[in-house]
């Protein structure tokens, strides 16, 4: 039987070195390289085409969030599985419309991760019990959340669907040409009109209203 050849992609050299120790103690796992930022794990992605990347959200150069977009892009049958510390509804909603099969958080990693890895790799989704939840509640809650985006300006708009996608306030900045503290002020405006209070609560009126939906 084949293994199932895996790319791990984390900034972290000595969690890498444990995840790599893990993965290689399975008779059909076998780690075939590593990434230490975003970019990397594209290109090596790329490059080595391994049946699932193991991906984390917070890395330099790219964060994991767009090198997923960029590795779903490649038109591989490369599954990407995020594995996070990160247990917010804020970060999983964007990471699965990114194009992640699976969301494993690290404090189970020890006892999901393998059957995550197993399971994107046979072509399902995996979800954590605790990503499960929030997600059924993301869908649950979001339905009388907001009022109608068209009372937003186009720049608000921006804000508001970049926000919702997970870029940080700085990412934003660059993207748009403005400063953070701008970034801020328009999505405060933002909050106020759609009568929001949380930063997850515009994920789930993003999803809604269809603003993160590929043009």
């Amino acid at each position: 039987m084949s293994k199932i050849r895996v790319l791990l992609a984390d900034d972290h050299a000595v969690l890498r070195a444990g995840l790599k120790a893990l993965l290689n103690a399975e008779s059909d796992l076998e780690v075939v390289g590593e990434a230490g930022d975003g970019v990397e794990a594209v290109e090596r992605t790329a490059a080595l085409r391994p049946d699932v990347v193991v991906m984390d959200i917070g890395m330099p150069r790219l964060n994991g969030l767009e090198a997923t977009r960029q590795i779903h892009a490649l038109g591989l049958p490369t599954r990407v599985l995020v594995l996070t510390m990160h247990a917010e509804e804020q970060y999983l909603l964007p990471v699965l419309r990114a194009g992640a099969a699976g969301y494993v958080l690290k404090r189970s990693a020890d006892t999901e991760l393998l059957e995550a890895i197993r399971s994107v790799h046979r072509g399902d989704a995996f979800l954590d019990p605790t990503a499960a939840r929030m997600l059924v509640q993301a869908y649950q809650g979001g339905a009388e959340e907001g009022e109608p985006a068209a009372e937003l300006t186009q720049r608000e708009r921006e804000v508001l669907k970049l926000t919702a996608a997970g870029y940080t306030n700085q990412e934003i900045a660059e993207q748009l040409v403005i400063s953070s503290k701008t970034v801020d002020t328009y999505r405060a405006r933002v909050m106020e009109k759609l009568k929001l209070r949380h930063r997850s609560e515009l994920v789930r009126y993003a999803l809604k209203h269809g603003l993160l939906e590929p043009k």
